[in-house]
C-alpha cells in the first residue's frame, strides 16, 4: 500500500556498497502502518495455530500477527542464542553460512499448522531453512509471508 511505501526508509550502500537497504523501523513505529502490515500478513495466515517469527524483525511482526490471529508465536533464533537442547539447521548465505534454531524442549510443534513471518525476502535462503527446521520438528508449514521482496 502507499502508506507502507511511504513509511519505509531506503538506505543506499548499507550494509555494503551496491545494496539498497529497506529500513522498516519507521513503519513498525507507526500505529497505522503496523496495523496495516499486521492485517495484511494475518490475512495470508488462515488456518495457522502457531506463527513462527524469524530473527529479528520477524519477531515483532510475528508477535503482532499471532496476537491478531489469537495464536502463539515461536521465535526462530539465530544460532547460539538459545540454551540447549535445540533443533538447528545450517544453510548457505551469499557469503558464508548461518544457523537457525528452535527449542527442542518445552514447545511441541509436531502436527502444528505454522505460518512463517519475516520482514524481507531477499534470496529465500532463510525462509527455506526455517521451513526445513520446522518440518524436521514435525510442523506442517502452511506458508510464509513477508512485508517486502
Amino acid at each position: 500500500s502507499e502508506l507502507v511505501r511511504k513509511l519505509i526508509r531506503e538506505v543506499p550502500d548499507f550494509p555494503e556498497p551496491g545494496v539498497q537497504f529497506k529500513d522498516l523501523t519507521p513503519l513498525l513505529a507507526d500505529a497505522e502502518g503496523l496495523g496495516a502490515v499486521t492485517d495484511a500478513l494475518a490475512a495470508t495466515a488462515a488456518g495457522a495455530d502457531l506463527v513462527a517469527g524469524l530473527d529479528a524483525r520477524g519477531f515483532l511482526l510475528g508477535a503482532a500477527v499471532a496476537t491478531r490471529l489469537g495464536t502463539g508465536v515461536l521465535a526462530v533464533r539465530k544460532g547460539g542464542k538459545l540454551p540447549p537442547p535445540v533443533h538447528s539447521v545450517t544453510y548457505q548465505l551469499e557469503y558464508g553460512s548461518a544457523t537457525l534454531e528452535i527449542p527442542a524442549d518445552g514447545i511441541d510443534i509436531a502436527g502444528r499448522n505454522v505460518v512463517i513471518i519475516d520482514d524481507v525476502l531477499a534470496t529465500g535462503g532463510t525462509l527455506a531453512a526455517a521451513t526445513q527446521l520446522l518440518q524436521a520438528g514435525g510442523a506442517n508449514v502452511l506458508s510464509a509471508a513477508v512485508v517486502l521482496e
